[in-house]
């Protein structure tokens, strides 16, 4: 009886604070409805995060992902900053989150740090910062590398320790994939709405992505690591079944968005399967490589005129659209390519080590254009967008050193994910880690003739997938090692 006296003397007090805060809501959400301020009906969801990101932080990672391709883009990025929500304000809180953690705790897994992808990755920051310093403009450098630092915080750092566990990559993998095949089923019933053709394709998947080329090369991204899972053994029946209809999903996807940067990654990451699937050396490599760029040579006289007389514009008949790859005359999608390539080439040869400064290339280029190469879609204006170039946009932006970093963390990423592909003695370990190179490798193949690491919707799964890859390689390498220490958070596991 004396006990549970107490206990309720106890529980009293506390119910008082319970129902007090909920009257206390109650009452400042009828205040703020009277005042037609209707944010007020948003805090639940605000304490919900917060507190997510306190004691949960691996959950909210998956919820950032899950949201991701639902995102949508709040402003257009040619008028100014875009803001994609809701996630790039979830990932600005992680991000500041975990700053105070390892300032204040610390306790971050060094074998991470020291990995050379990590190394690779500080370096391509601390240029950044520099070249942040010597921009045309400041404050737009100062946003990108905060929306860079969002992106690749969350997602590579914290990705590593939440993939620590195997099983947290699968999950991550189906969080983004099952809201992906979400958007592809809405962008195929627009599609047929008007007439299944090539120029609709550019659009229909409006507004979850901007265009066909990013819908297109998230695509590519994920359908490697889907095949993957197919494969791999240890899978049930059922998630082998999912796996399979999701890549029909996706396969069905790639070839209606009509995107041929796409097609040749996916075609090139086949290539790179081959070369892992069949154990062919260096030393092969190199020869092979040798004896193509020879041919190229010394036939390019042939090859460019073969090109030049190539007049067959993109169409919604497939093999005519597959012959337009290589048309350099007259389609204006492969023009305007080449006319932001030789603009940011004109750019770098005008400020060649530090270059106008991260994310301004948008804002700088329109006077580097000359009338002789500008098409249809071209714009004086300079609201077209990038430089369609994930090394020769840095090249323009942070000179020689950024285009190097960038190059860098690609040649980190392609030696570490091949070591440990022929390495492991797991074959699990193996074939998750060919899926997600594979689909990296297609993103590389991408990111010569597009750049989309300044949106969400690229970057979460492109970092996501490296610390994937980091993860594997530091943690599961050897099939005895063990999972030992704790990363900057305990909780995310």
């Amino acid at each position: 009886m004396e006990n549970s006296e107490s206990a309720a003397t106890i529980s009293r007090p506390e119910l008082r604070w319970f129902y007090g805060v909920i009257l206390a809501f109650i009452a400042s959400s009828l205040f703020f409805l009277a005042k037609e301020q209707y944010w007020m009906a948003a805090m639940p969801l605000l304490v919900a995060i917060v507190y997510l990101a306190v004691f949960s932080i691996d959950t909210l990672l998956y919820i950032i992902a899950f949201c991701t391709p639902f995102a949508i883009v709040l402003n257009d990025k040619s008028a100014g900053p875009a803001l994609s929500f809701p996630t790039e304000p979830l990932m600005f809180g992680v991000l500041i989150l975990f700053a105070f953690k390892f300032i204040f705790e610390g306790g971050f897994d060094r074998r991470i740090l020291r990995h050379p992808v990590s190394v690779a990755i500080g370096i391509y920051f601390a240029w950044m910062f520099i070249t942040t310093l010597t921009s045309s403009m400041p404050l737009v450098s100062l946003k990108h590398m905060l929306s860079q630092l969002w992106f690749i915080v969350p997602f590579y750092f914290l990705g590593t320790q939440l993939f620590r566990n195997q099983d947290n990559i699968r999950k991550f993998i189906w969080v983004y994939a099952i809201p992906l095949i979400g958007v592809i089923l809405y962008t195929i019933v627009r599609h047929q709405q008007h007439g299944w053709t090539q120029k609709s394709a550019h659009w229909v998947m409006f507004p979850f992505y901007n265009d066909h080329t990013a819908y297109a090369a998230v695509i590519a991204l994920f359908i490697p690591v889907i095949l993957a899972l197919i494969f791999e053994k240890r899978n049930t029946g059922w998630i082998r079944i999912c796996s399979f209809l999701c890549f029909g999903f996706l396969a069905l996807a790639m070839i209606l968005s009509y995107t041929r940067a796409a097609w040749l990654s996916l075609v090139i990451a086949f290539a790179f399967f081959i070369i892992y699937r069949f154990r062919v050396g260096i030393k092969n490599i190199v020869i092979i490589s040798g004896a193509l760029l020879a041919l190229f040579f010394t036939f390019r006289t042939d090859i460019m005129m073969k090109l030049e007389k190539n007049r067959q514009d993109s169409a919604t008949d497939f093999n005519k659209h597959l012959q337009s790859i290589s048309n350099i005359s007259t389609d204006a999608s492969n023009l305007e390519r080449i006319n932001r390539w030789n603009s940011a080439m004109r750019m770098f040869r005008e400020k060649p080590f530090f270059g106008w400064g991260p994310g301004t290339y948008q804002f700088n280029y329109a006077p580097f254009q000359k009338s002789s190469e500008m098409t249809i879609i071209s714009t004086n204006a300079g609201t077209g967008g990038n430089a369609h170039s994930e090394f020769i946009g840095p090249l323009a932006e942070s000179g020689v050193p950024g285009m190097l970093a960038m190059i860098l963390i690609v040649a980190m990423v392609l030696y570490r994910g091949s070591v440990l592909i022929n390495r492991t003695k797991s074959r699990s370990v193996r074939i998750l880690a060919m899926g997600i190179l594979l689909g990296l490798i297609t993103y590389f193949i991408h990111g010569t003739l597009n750049n989309f690491l300044d949106t969400d919707k690229l970057a979460v799964p492109f970092w996501s997938f490296i610390a994937m890859l980091v993860a594997l390689d530091v943690y599961h390498l050897k099939e005895q090692e063990k999972l030992s220490g704790n990363g900057v958070y305990k909780n995310v596991h």
